[in-house]
């Protein structure tokens, strides 16, 4: 049931000061009756009404795109790169991509996108070479692997082909081993074994 004007002059005199005022705070909230009650409140009681700050605008940013990804794991490791040097970081498109990942190639790909003043920083932070090797604890050290033709390290790890291992099982009811595990450069194309050591 809806306040009638009377009730709202009734309501705000039982209130003490301290409730009186929060309740100004909200006043553009109130209603035209209600608004008209907390003033005569204010009037009665002497009261200066508290001063409604106003709500601080949006703060407009003037975003560059430093990098598109097609692959929404590679601009996650990027944004992670540029958030550890203190770079604010936007991925645009990210969740459209998340939803069907297909879309990526339809819209060039998710942008990451930074302020233009952090703009030659971030594209500094992304455009050094991968290190050698990485230290992992007391001694220890990884080495980056590298193609063996063209010594590149934009590589990936295939694994062991299954395919043939599950034919096989399919067609004979004999298992055969998976093969061998194979690492694909894809700066070359080239394809080779993984060895020990």
């Amino acid at each position: 049931m809806e306040m009638q004007p009377l009730d709202f002059a009734a309501s705000y005199s039982k209130m003490s000061e301290p409730e009186l005022m929060a309740l100004a705070q909200g006043y553009d909230s109130l209603t035209g009756d209600a608004q008209a009650a907390i003033r005569e409140e204010f009037a009665r009681r002497g009261l200066e009404p508290p001063l409604l700050e106003p709500e601080p605008l949006p703060e407009k940013r003037n975003l560059v795109t430093i990098h598109r990804y097609r692959d929404l794991s590679e601009a996650i490791v990027a944004r992670s790169l540029l958030e550890s040097a203190g770079i604010p970081v936007y991925l645009r498109d990210e969740n459209l991509v998340r939803l069907d990942w297909q879309v990526s190639n339809f819209i060039g790909g998710i942008r990451l996108q930074v302020e233009a003043d952090d703009e030659p920083a971030a594209v500094e932070l992304l455009s050094q070479p991968v290190s050698p090797t990485i230290e992992l604890s007391e001694g220890e050290e990884f080495t980056q692997p590298k193609c063996p033709a063209c010594g590149s390290t934009d590589i990936t790890f295939e694994g062991a082909s299954r395919a043939a291992a599950l034919a096989s099982l399919y067609v004979l009811s004999l298992p055969l081993p998976p093969g061998r595990e194979t690492w694909l450069c894809s700066a070359c194309g080239n394809r080779w074994e993984e060895t020990e050591g």
